[in-house]
């Protein structure tokens, strides 16, 4: 089989991944029959396509994600928004505004200013043009409170776990409102500061560890023993002795 690493093995610039008949995906070339990697990061494959998951990457834009984005400048036409990719967005003010624009007349600023954050979504987005966002819909607009970190965009499925598993934990367990943006940010709000550092520590080592196995239970532990809680490991041991002492 001419696959030369396993799944989710680091792998550098140059390293040979595969040859003859896979299909170089993202993060790789291949050359004379040869599948070559471009960037650092975890090789992994689907069917005959092998690609490289890239541990330190820009945000790719893509229709339909959710963002968390920053002012970089008020225009006459809306507001020009750093969402962590390799240009800029752009919010138009009819994107924001449920009425006609009047550039003469409508104060842009008290709507969105320069350093705020917002929580967005892009509508429109190709190579010819810069992303663009709106905030016209349930759930998105500015940032009012909360505390606001960053992680490797790539993280981002492993931080929502699969059929949102790692998030439902994550919740369940800090008691926090969690908003994540497909661009690496996530917005934490909790009823107390100690809510929010315990998400933030959860969602650090979930990022730190993203490529290894078993992450949702010790996710889990980590969260219950923060808590003074027992683990499900700890539960079962305690069943166990009193199941014991009852057969005695």
């Amino acid at each position: 089989m001419p696959i030369f690493y396993e799944r989710r093995q680091l792998v550098t610039p140059g390293d040979l991944l595969a040859e003859n008949e896979y299909i170089n995906g993202e993060n790789t070339y291949k050359e004379n029959g040869k599948i070559y990697a471009t960037r650092v990061g975890l090789f992994d494959y689907e069917n005959k396509r092998v690609f490289v998951v890239a541990l330190k990457a820009f945000y790719i834009p893509m229709v339909g994600d959710t963002v968390i984005g920053k002012v970089l400048e008020v225009t006459l036409g809306g507001w020009m928004v750093d969402i962590r990719a390799p240009y800029l967005a752009m919010l138009r003010a009819s994107d924001a505004l449920e009425r006609p624009v009047r550039p003469q007349k409508d104060d842009l600023p008290s709507l969105f200013d320069v350093g705020d954050l917002m929580i967005a979504k892009i509508v429109a987005y190709d190579r010819t043009r810069d992303p663009l966002l709106t905030v016209l819909e349930r759930g998105l607009g500015k940032i009012t409170r909360g505390q606001l970190i960053e992680i490797t965009p790539t993280k981002i499925p492993r931080v929502i776990g699969k059929k949102g598993s790692m998030i439902a934990v994550l919740k369940e367990h800090t008691g926090c409102q969690i908003t994540i943006g497909q661009n690496g940010r996530v917005l934490i709000s909790g009823k107390s500061p100690d809510d929010e550092r315990l998400a933030t520590m959860a969602i650090r080592k979930i990022e730190q560890e993203a490529h290894t196995t078993g992450l949702t239970d010790r996710i889990t532990d980590m969260l219950r023993k923060e808590k003074g809680e027992k683990t499900e490991k700890e539960v079962v041991e305690n069943v166990s002795k009193e199941t014991w002492k009852t057969d005695r």
